[in-house]
């Protein structure tokens, strides 16, 4: 007697833990930067560096880089910048026992910068993690049995997403831009804003192919003092290797653009026209593949006991994966800007989801897109200034197969925005968001573990009634009818002429056991 099991490889997610903290510390002006007089933006980005479980908390180090554009003090006022670090250190506490190896899902930074004087600044940053935790299992399923003594199974075919392979991987991405003939010549950059847009993926045979834009935004100034800025799109592809991976399989992404770098260099003729841009696709992937495993259930035989032992396992299945985009347009009164818009040079934007709620027509998300905007005024001294603000959401993840206890995954990008003059005090906020959404259901079974054989007592065989005219119940299956009364399913549909294993209460059937000679 041999119990026939298969692995089941999955991905556990533990408790989602946030976690909020707050970074406050001043930072002096550097000797070779000019006294500051008023700020015009800063931001703050934060690099995790490493999670690891001490006792019973996560320990999550890294730093905040920040950059700050303002205007300096003086008697002929002119736009400066300046970028820092600040190392931080947070202890998140979690469940004593809790296992696997712990990650920072998301980051979200609130980061302002207040003058203390003119060579000092105060740097504040509401910094708000999502760790959680996360352990590869092989989970065992019983699929048959193997026995000299024949056996009635019952087996039961389940479609169950099996975790082929969970990976972290980079992608590096070096770029090139040269600046048109209408644009200055760059002498020292100011600001820059790179981001990752319209980022597509999609699995090959041991790989993953990427696809997608750098939206390029520089600031700077001209050898001669002249302010001027760019803005571009630079599309990238390229692969990651991923062992294994078919076409076929699924697979949900975690991407973060990191370490970017902007530099100056020369261009054909000599001239400093030409941004080298370079960054890092930080890459957490998990790719899944669907199995029809044939589930055993259940056993009896007609010639001994089967003693059989059960546990509890949970597998997951597939309900979807979607790829889908929300629109957002928004009129903004602005009043207080309303003399001093020119033209706006650069917008930027953040999605930052609140609250997801599974409702039965799919997947609520609801939450604010933070907007920025870069912009000229009438001011001859320093005619550049900014504006922050943001523009609440409302999206439906539409699902036929939603359940109320079933596990998703979601991930959210910024793929477009764009914030135009309307006239008056009047700006239009157009923007386009992504949501990748995978959703998965939580499927149990009593697993067999064991399963010993015994012989039947001569006083219970001769017990058994040879015949039992039976009333179907509620409830009743042939199965469950067949091992009660020690025969088959296909003895009770041949005694009472039945073409299909369909019964329903009320049902009145003959029921033999099996072996008499009657039959």
């Amino acid at each position: 007697m041999e119990l026939v099991k298969k692995q089941i490889h999955a991905n556990q997610v533990g408790k989602k833990m946030v976690d909020q903290f707050l970074v406050d510390d001043d930072y002096n002006v550097p000797d070779m930067k000019n006294d500051v007089h008023r700020i015009i933006t800063s931001e703050g980005i934060v690099k995790i560096e490493d999670v690891r479980k001490v006792e019973n908390y996560v320990r999550v180090t890294g730093k905040l880089n920040f950059q700050i554009l303002y205007v300096t003090e003086g008697i002929e006022p002119s736009l400066s910048s300046m970028e820092g670090k600040i190392p931080f250190e947070e202890m998140v506490y979690t469940d004593e026992g809790t296992d696997g190896e712990f990650v920072v899902q998301d980051t979200r930074v609130d980061f302002t910068t207040t003058m203390i004087h003119s060579r000092k600044l105060n740097i504040k940053a509401m910094i708000e993690l999502l760790v959680s935790s996360q352990t590869e299992v092989d989970e065992e399923i019983t699929v048959d049995v193997e026995s000299e003594t024949p056996i009635y199974k019952k087996q039961k075919e389940m479609e169950l997403l099996t975790l082929h392979t969970a990976k972290r991987d980079t992608y590096r991405i070096k770029e090139e831009l040269t600046l048109p003939g209408t644009k200055e010549t760059i002498g020292t950059i100011l600001w820059t804003d790179i981001s990752n847009r319209k980022l597509d993926t999609k699995l090959g045979a041991d790989e993953l192919l990427l696809s997608g834009e750098l939206l390029v935004f520089c600031f700077y100034e001209s050898p001669d003092g002249k302010m001027d800025w760019i803005e571009q799109t630079i599309p990238y592809e390229g692969r990651v290797e991923c062992y294994g991976a078919e076409e076929s399989m699924y697979h949900h992404l975690n991407v973060n653009l990191e370490d970017i770098n902007v530099d100056i260099r020369m261009d054909e003729d000599g001239e400093m026209r030409t941004l080298g841009i370079e960054g890092t696709l930080e890459l957490k992937m998990a790719v899944y593949q669907e199995e029809t495993v044939d589930f055993l259930e259940d056993v009896y035989s007609l010639e001994q006991h089967c003693k059989i032992e059960t546990k509890e396992a949970f597998y997951e299945e597939l309900l979807m994966q979607n790829h889908s985009k929300c629109k957002v347009t928004e009129q903004l009164s602005l009043p207080e800007l309303k003399d001093d818009i020119l033209q706006i040079c650069h917008s930027s934007g953040r999605v930052q989801i609140d609250h997801i709620e599974v409702t039965e027509e799919g997947i609520q998300i609801d939450g604010v897109l933070h907007i920025g905007f870069l912009f000229v005024k009438p001011n001859d001294e320093v005619p550049f200034d900014t504006w922050q603000g943001m523009v609440p959401f409302s999206y439906l993840v539409e699902s036929n197969e939603s359940e109320k206890e079933m596990l998703y995954d979601i991930t959210s990008a910024l793929e477009q925005l764009s914030v135009s003059l309307m006239g008056g005090d009047s700006v239009e906020v157009k923007a386009v968001l992504a949501f990748h959404s995978f959703l998965r259901k939580s499927v149990k079974a009593d697993v067999i573990t064991d399963l010993k054989m015994e012989d039947i007592p001569v006083e219970e065989l001769e017990k058994r009634p040879g015949i039992v005219g039976y009333i179907v119940k509620q409830g009743d299956d042939l199965w469950t009818l067949a091992k009660r009364y020690s025969t088959t399913k296909e003895g009770i549909m041949e005694v009472n002429e039945m073409t299909d294993e369909i019964i329903k209460p009320g049902d009145w059937i003959l029921i033999f056991k099996e072996n008499m000679s009657i039959l």
